[in-house]
């Protein structure tokens, strides 16, 4: 008898992979069907959602502060905050007088479609939040899983900052393939770490020749314009 399911078969005579390739499937299948009742839920508010994922500490919130800053006089902009534990950042964003809602996992490495579903709702409820020009989901801090699951977005970012070093790329491949943008935050501590950003930028590129690369500060603002000339230019489509 099988110790893996109590089958008849002797452990040898089969494999229990293709159940669980089927399980697999079976949950991104529902996960990218609920994505796009986001994506027609999120363009019903008006919006133009980005889905940002990075390592944890890239300046993922920094760079939302910094955007809220600059644009929130002329964009409505409502955030999705998903965090494993705490209300920290959703705080953070909040103090810039913006919707938002902080979705907490649990546990979980990367937010899903039926997640993002429920903070929509919730983000309806908040002051502003029905009506808005810019969604921003800041994902949990992961470079692997947030890069399988499409959260019904229009556009996803990944993050790289100096102090990471420049082999993200190579090393966490999918989600340099799945993204349109790479942003390699943190460039005014540059002189104080080894970051070559063109050989960042060509690793990136021969992995998906279509992603728009920037590289930025928000602490310093150099090379800001590029981004906000970006989300005008996403939001004006």
């Amino acid at each position: 008898m099988c110790d893996a399911c109590g089958c008849d078969l002797k452990p040898e005579e089969h494999s229990h992979d293709s159940r669980v390739v089927e399980v697999h499937q079976s949950l991104l299948a529902a996960n990218t069907a609920m994505a796009k009742k986001n994506r027609v839920h999120i363009e019903e508010m008006g919006a133009v959602a980005i889905n940002m994922i990075s390592s944890p500490g890239s300046g993922k919130t920094t760079l939302l502060e910094k955007t809220i800053e600059a644009l929130g006089g002329s964009l409505r902009i409502g955030v999705i905050e998903g965090d494993i534990e705490t209300d920290r950042d959703a705080e953070r964003i909040r103090a810039k007088g913006v919707p938002v809602i902080q979705l907490t996992t649990g546990g979980a490495c990367h937010l899903d479609a039926a997640q993002i579903h429920k903070g929509l709702h919730l983000l309806e409820k908040e002051e502003g939040g029905a009506q808005l020009d810019l969604l921003f989901i800041e994902n949990v801090g992961n470079l692997v899983c947030p890069a399988t699951f499409d959260l019904g977005e229009h556009h996803r970012l990944v993050l790289v900052s100096v102090p990471e070093g420049p082999d993200k790329p190579a090393k966490y491949p999918k989600a340099f393939h799945s993204s349109q943008v790479f942003i390699i935050s943190k460039t005014d501590l540059l002189p104080y770490f080894d970051f070559p950003v063109e050989e960042a930028k060509a690793e990136a590129l021969q992995l998906n020749p279509d992603l728009q690369v920037m590289a930025l500060s928000a602490t310093s603002g150099e090379g800001f314009e590029q981004w906000l000339d970006y989300l005008k230019e996403v939001c004006a489509h």
